[in-house]
This record gives structure tokens, C-alpha cells and sequence, in this order.
């Protein structure tokens, strides 16, 4: 890993704390990009940057690009500093504004979806990619086990969804993986 891509993670670890995803959390949904060999990843909800970090970084190994969505514009100009910072940039393009209106506009094939966003909206922000999504495309939700509550409808779906196959990872604040296995 790249010392300034390093340093950018270790200073948002110290100074963010519990606003940020778990270290856990985001280094296995970059682990499972990289498995995935993605090379379009989708992220909704990029805050200050961490997991985007960490997604960028995968996409530098698979040759990807990480398309990150944020709705606020001081959280997006902060993870675009971060990437600046630790010389990821050229690895992610940041799209301003609500996902969902952001995503349905365009029409690139998905190969990994990381959902950290809006609690309330997993379950749309999956519907507006899941149709860029090929045999084997990845979702990967964040907060699944601390947020429990708030996200058993959309745990509901994915495991139930007739096309995927899906898991609840306890690892961090719980990641459900899923993984399309059928058209």
C-alpha cells in the first residue's frame, strides 16, 4: 500500500473515530473488490472518505474506478481532499448530489456495489444498480448488524432475492454480501 494512501487512513482512523466505518469493515469490502477483479464499483454514501480510500485502492489493483456518491457537498469536497492526499484521486470520480438520481443516468455494467448511505434507501439505491449488474456483480451493505433494526427490511430482500445469494458477515458494524448468481 502506497505510504501517503497509508498516512490518509491512519489520520482519518485517529481523528474520525466512530464517525467513520470500522478498519475491518472497509478493508473487506476492498478485499472483496479485489476477489470480484471489479472493475466498476459503485459506493453510496462516501462521508469523509474512509471506505473510499479503501475502495480506491482495490480499483488501483483491478485497473477499476470507484464511482462514490454523496449527497452532502462538504463530505464529497472532504473525500475529494483525502484522495487528492494520498494520491487516489485518479482512481475515483465523486458524484455530488442524491445517488439515486445521480446512478439512473447512467448506464456503465456495475461489478460491486457498496452501500453506506442513507439507511432508509438501501433497498432502492440496490434496485437503481442492480439492473448494470451482471452474473457475479457484488453488493456489499454496511451496518447491517449495528443498524439491524433499520435495515431488516433490506437484509430481508437481499436474502430472499431469487437472483442472489446472500450473507451476513458480523465483521465491524456487519456487512450483508450478496453476489448475483442469476439473470
Amino acid at each position: 500500500m502506497e505510504q501517503e494512501l497509508f498516512d490518509v487512513l491512519s489520520e482519518l482512523e485517529m481523528k474520525a473515530g466512530a464517525e467513520i466505518i470500522p478498519y475491518e469493515a472497509a478493508k473487506m469490502a476492498s478485499i472483496l473488490a479485489v476477489s470480484n477483479k471489479a472493475k466498476t464499483i459503485v459506493e453510496v454514501g462516501s462521508g469523509k472518505g474512509y471506505a473510499t480510500l479503501w475502495l480506491a485502492y482495490a480499483a488501483s489493483l483491478t485497473g477499476g474506478q470507484v464511482i462514490a456518491c454523496e449527497i452532502d457537498p462538504a463530505k464529497a469536497e472532504q473525500t475529494r481532499i483525502n484522495l487528492d492526499q494520498a494520491g487516489m484521486a485518479g482512481y475515483v470520480e465523486i458524484l455530488s448530489g442524491d445517488a439515486r438520481d445521480a446512478l439512473r443516468q447512467r448506464d456503465e455494467a456495475v461489478d460491486f456495489l457498496f452501500l453506506d448511505g442513507d439507511n432508509s434507501q438501501y433497498e432502492t439505491y440496490f434496485d437503481v444498480v442492480y439492473k448494470q449488474m451482471g452474473v457475479g456483480a457484488m453488493i456489499v451493505a454496511s451496518g447491517v448488524v449495528s443498524d439491524e433494526d433499520e435495515l431488516a427490511d433490506y437484509t430481508t430482500y437481499v436474502q430472499n432475492h431469487p437472483n442472489l445469494e446472500s450473507v451476513t458477515v458480523p465483521i465491524g458494524n456487519g456487512l450483508e454480501v450478496s453476489v448475483k448468481i442469476s439473470e
